[in-house]
């Protein structure tokens, strides 16, 4: 059977389409773009519903209308709702095409996450229209990925397969155990302890650093595009958390250990609580810290109004309380209010509702602006916090139908 052809028909719903071979190659929806690759008349009926060789015609049995609204997509790079339609099938098709909701422009993915929300339609559902799809890419990728594909994915993605489950297990106890370290090095008795066996507190310090710089330089060398890889957040911190180990170690060697000559001492302890910054390393192994970075990433507007609103309230509330509690001349003046930052401390204490009781209104006019703030407080922080709610429960299910995708591959290869 000859499938040798210059340009591709698709018929979706009985709208035509006409391609170029060099367009369906690079075609950004990828079930289009797998009938480049197919070499026969079984590959070609995978992808599409019916073929007709004489006219090299593809024919889809799907919304004509919504792949219309997805070629726009294609040729404009908007993606909109269609008209009248409900927005759950329309993310059905979006899904069969080899798309997703982040493609969505943000309006519309505000709309499919209050339908998800409100109907309970989470996404195991509406991964079933894309198994076959990626069952067809299990089945090619023994053959046609390379060994630095499958590298990458064991390193950047845990559950795409067993040897990746199994590294995220060891590169977390490794987390535990450097973490156990840094904790304990605070406590009184440590000093008695390191004295006794120092050699063996810097040699499980060695073998943690040495485990994390291995991990983050073959992360680096089977990456697609190095100055991707390194403006990264997590690989920015991973650089964060490794580097000041090697420069404690580095300035160790240069001043000595005469404590004299250690004028950085002050440098090296600050450096050395930076490794702190291991623990955000479990954020490639868990979808909720993930969720959290991805959330604050996309509501950094929310967030700004957020910090907007609590700098309004604490000028104006300061200002008041130190005019109530000290401006005026009373008799008995509220040293605590002394100075306006002074009542900005009192204020975002009071409006978010933590109230340490360090310090406190004592006159009628003091106390009635204490119960304004609280009051105010929670009005305004309660206003943005809708907004990063529903950003927080998208992002939640795109990580998790994406760790779900990668799952069902690691099923797989180890059924087979």
């Amino acid at each position: 059977m000859n499938f040798e052809r210059n340009s591709f028909i698709l018929n979706v719903g009985g709208a035509r389409y006409s391609f170029s071979e060099d367009v369906i190659k690079d075609f950004p929806l990828r079930r289009v773009s797998r009938l480049h690759n197919c070499s026969s008349e079984k590959d070609v009926l995978e992808v599409c519903d019916d073929y007709d060789q004489e006219s090299n015609e593809y024919f889809f049995d799907r919304h004509s209308e919504a792949f219309g609204f997805i070629m726009m997509y294609v040729k404009y790079g908007k993606l909109r709702f269609v008209p009248q339609m409900c927005e759950l099938s329309f993310y059905n098709e979006m899904i069969y095409w080899g798309l997703e909701s982040s493609n969505l422009e943000y309006c519309c993915q505000r709309r499919l996450d209050d339908r998800m929300s409100d109907t309970y339609t989470y996404l195991s559902d509406e991964s079933k229209p894309d198994e076959s799809t990626n069952k067809d890419e299990v089945k090619e990728s023994p053959e046609d990925k390379k060994w630095l594909e499958r590298m990458r994915l064991t390193f950047e993605e845990p559950t795409s397969s067993l040897a990746a489950q199994i590294l995220a297990v060891v590169s977390i106890l490794f987390v535990i155990v450097s973490m156990v370290v840094l904790c304990a090095s605070t406590l009184p008795d440590w000093k008695t302890a390191e004295n006794r066996s120092v050699e063996e507190h810097r040699i499980i310090e060695a073998i943690c650093i040495g485990w994390f710089t291995a991990e983050c330089i073959v992360r680096f060398i089977v990456s697609k595009n190095k100055c991707e890889f390194v403006k990264r957040p997590l690989n920015i911190i991973d650089l964060l958390a490794i580097t000041p180990y090697y420069v404690s170690v580095l300035m160790t060697v240069l001043t000595g250990e005469n404590p004299q000559l250690q004028r950085a001492g002050v440098t090296l302890r600050v450096l050395r609580m930076m490794r702190i910054f291991w623990v955000i390393k479990l954020a490639r192994h868990f979808i909720g810290l993930q969720t959290l970075g991805l959330t604050l990433k996309r509501c950094y507007r929310e967030m700004v109004m957020l910090l907007v609103f609590i700098c309004v309230a604490m000028a104006i509330f300061g200002a008041l309380a130190q005019l109530l509690e000290h401006g005026l001349d009373l008799e008995t003046k509220n040293e605590d209010y002394s100075s306006i930052p002074a009542a900005c401390w009192w204020v975002i204490i009071s409006m978010t509702t933590v109230g340490y009781g360090d310090m406190y209104p004592i006159s009628v006019p003091g106390r009635i602006l204490g119960g304004l703030c609280v009051v105010s407080g929670i009005v305004l922080l309660a206003l943005p916090i809708t907004f990063i709610y529903h950003s927080f429960v998208q992002c939640y299910h795109e990580l998790k139908f994406k760790s779900a995708r990668y799952g069902r591959t690691l099923s797989n290869e180890y059924l087979n």
